[in-house]
Formats: structure tokens, sequence, C-alpha cells
């Protein structure tokens, strides 16, 4: 398997984990973003710059609630307690919850723990920075239950 295949693995697990953990709280839950894409779309788009390679991986409503999901699984550090999200996809981020607003999107972390672009962006402009710039690095402090974003497991009817 190359690494790509590797990352695709562990993220399509956390992917569905997060949607079977939003459908256990009574949301819709569907796929979305590059990993709905046929193989040739997703290898033109790996030689693009376009946001559509940050495009969100679930998409979710309940009621009239819609949200949009990234899964970021490979967070946080085991040595310094920081989640990494690089600066592409926070810039895409932002840009998407510009474009369809009021349509939050949410990185929800391989802990269940959540953030959004605005957040991870206001904790990082003056602190935290990688070296190289490419990444923002938060504190996993200042990320979210995953309940108190998305609500408790409802119980099931007997």
């Amino acid at each position: 398997m190359t690494q790509w295949q590797d990352r695709k693995t562990i993220g399509d697990l956390h992917e569905y984990r997060v949607a079977t953990a939003l459908r256990a709280r009574g949301w819709t839950v569907h796929p979305c973003g590059q990993g709905t894409y046929p193989h040739a779309i997703r290898n033109a788009l790996r030689h693009t710059r376009s946001a559509l390679r940050q495009f969100p991986d679930l998409i979710a409503a309940r009621g009239s609630d819609i949200i949009t999901i990234d899964a970021k699984d490979h967070m946080p550090s085991t040595t310094t307690n920081r989640y990494a999200i690089s600066t592409t996809t926070l810039n895409a981020g932002l840009q998407l919850t510009a474009l369809h607003a009021p349509t939050p999107l949410y990185y929800v972390f391989g802990d269940l723990k959540v953030l959004t672009p605005v957040e991870v962006l206001h904790y990082t402009d003056h602190a935290h920075r990688h070296t190289s710039g490419a990444y923002h690095l938060i504190n996993t402090d200042h990320a979210h239950p995953f309940d108190d974003v998305f609500g408790t497991v409802r119980a099931q009817a007997a």
C-alpha cells in the first residue's frame, strides 16, 4: 500500500466513526467531497490547488439544521497536546464557511473533539505556529466535546 492509501484507509474509518456517532444523535449523514468522486476526478484534483481538494467529507441534517464535517484523524499530537491543521485546509475551510453561510463546517478530530475553521484561526493567529508556516497548531483544550456540539446519543425505541 502507498502512503496515500494508508492515510485514505485511516481517514475512511474515521469518517465512518464520525458518521455513526452523528446518526446515533439523530442526524442523517451522507458522504461528500473528494472521496466520493471517480478516480479520474480525484487524480485531476491532486494536480491543482483548488479548494475542492479540501471539500468536507460529510454533510448532515437534523430537522432544518444542516452541517458539514471535515474528519481529521491524525490528531492530536501524542507529544504536544495540539492539533495540526494545514494552512491550505484552513484557508479552504474559511472560504467554504463564507460561501455557504450559515451552514457551518466542523473539524472532528480523532478524539471526537470539535473546532470550526474560525476557531482554529482565532486561537492560532497569535500563537503556536509551525516553523514552516504550513500548519496551524492549536491546543486541544480549545476543542469542544462532540456531544456539546451535536447532541447526545438518543435512546433506541423498544
